[in-house]
């Protein structure tokens, strides 16, 4: 596939709804962005509130040719319609998602969910069946996974770049929470009903735990954590420390925080074998440094010389100008793209197209379930519930 060149090539659009990503929703607009960046997608139709007022308005605002008042209706209708959506955007808070994606995994319509994949880990595996049970596709949105250079990190390791692994090292600390927020992105994230048992664990934790396992490639067997709400009063973690034992022998590190002064979005992942060693920030994205063992430390930078085949098939501009956040989620809008276009025809996606699925957010679940329980047992090692 090649993410340059656009759609004109690819037949129309595929027709998208979504869920949630009312007027003062900010990860709406994330995705709406992303889904428009290669032309790939066209928005059709949406219950963007959960208050079927604030959904009508903002529908209206955007201008969607159809607007419902749940998500449910939306389903049942636009299933019965010859020019009804093909996938949905689920950007509701996280004990949403099972109930919405279910909904439309049961019609064929393909699914799109932000993380974290569900808020408990009941729901996750219900949904793991209803998409086993379903002709649609699910992707999962963790957004870091399209970064060029997380690419290139991990086709390097793949590659036995870095020999065997050794040592991960990934943290994702924020501070806009080092005290009680009551605006509604704060106030629906440290909800345990909505947020789930999660707080710093769910929201960013799940990032860098899938973070770690994309680039390495390793799964995690159990994990040893200790979480912590600081801020008082606070009914989940805005802090953990997080031990990690992954397949084959290999030993983590994982921090999250949202209670860290002077850190905005500081996503960064080291890695290290018995040959070298790549580290890659998301505030720096551009850049990965490699460091094979007893030579100087080399940059590579995205679209730039060294820059590997995975890195440079989602890259859309020259080296130098920086691409991000928006460009990381519309690569996985363009991956999913890709894979839905040969689904049209049951054939396979074009070599080099991946993202997340369920099994991804499945794992990412367990993954804070496993933080909870550790944590209530004095930080014992607990293994990932499969």
């Amino acid at each position: 596939m090649a993410i340059k060149g656009k759609s004109e090539s690819h037949g129309r659009r595929i027709r998208l709804g979504m869920v949630g990503g009312g007027n003062d929703a900010f990860i709406g607009g994330v995705h709406r962005i992303a889904s428009r960046i290669d032309d790939r997608y066209e928005l059709v139709a949406g219950a963007l509130s959960s208050t079927p007022e604030k959904a009508r308005a903002s529908g209206e605002a955007l201008g969607l040719p159809r607007i419902y008042d749940d998500f449910k209706t939306m389903a049942q209708r636009e299933a019965r319609r010859k020019d009804g959506i093909e996938a949905v955007s689920i950007v509701t808070p996280n004990h949403v998602h099972y109930a919405a994606a279910r909904e439309f995994l049961k019609r064929g319509i393909h699914v799109i969910c932000d993380k974290p994949l569900t808020s408990t880990l009941a729901d996750a595996k219900k949904l793991v069946k209803a998409a086993a049970d379903s002709d649609a596709l699910f992707i999962l949105t963790h957004n870091y996974t399209g970064y060029p250079m997380v690419r290139h990190a991990r086709e390097m390791i793949a590659a036995g770049d870095l020999g065997a692994i050794r040592v991960v090292q990934v943290e994702y600390p924020q501070d806009w929470l080092s005290v009680e927020q009551d605006f509604k992105q704060a106030e629906w994230r440290t909800d345990p009903a909505r947020s789930g048992a999660g707080g710093s664990t769910g929201d960013i934790g799940t990032h860098a735990f899938n973070l770690a396992c994309f680039v390495t490639g390793l799964e995690v067997e159990s994990l040893a954590a200790d979480i912590q709400a600081f801020v008082p009063g606070r009914q989940v973690d805005d802090n953990a420390h997080v031990m990690l034992r992954f397949a084959g022998g290999a030993r983590g590190m994982l921090w999250s925080s949202q209670v860290a002064p002077g850190n905005e979005n500081a996503l960064r992942i080291r890695v290290y074998g018995e040959k070298g060693g790549v580290e890659w920030a998301q505030e720096d994205p551009n850049y990965l440094w490699h460091t094979p063992f007893g030579e100087p430390k080399r940059l590579i930078t995205r679209n730039g010389a060294g820059a590997g085949a995975a890195a440079n098939r989602l890259s859309r501009i020259p080296p130098g100008h920086p691409e991000g956040y928006l460009e990381g989620f519309a690569n996985l809008y363009t991956e999913a793209a890709e894979a839905i276009l040969a689904a049209r025809t049951g054939a396979s996606p074009p070599d080099g197209v991946m993202y997340p699925g369920i099994e991804d957010g499945l794992k990412g679940v367990q993954f804070v379930s496993a933080c909870v329980k550790s944590s209530g047992r004095n930080a014992a090692w607990v293994a990932l519930d499969h």
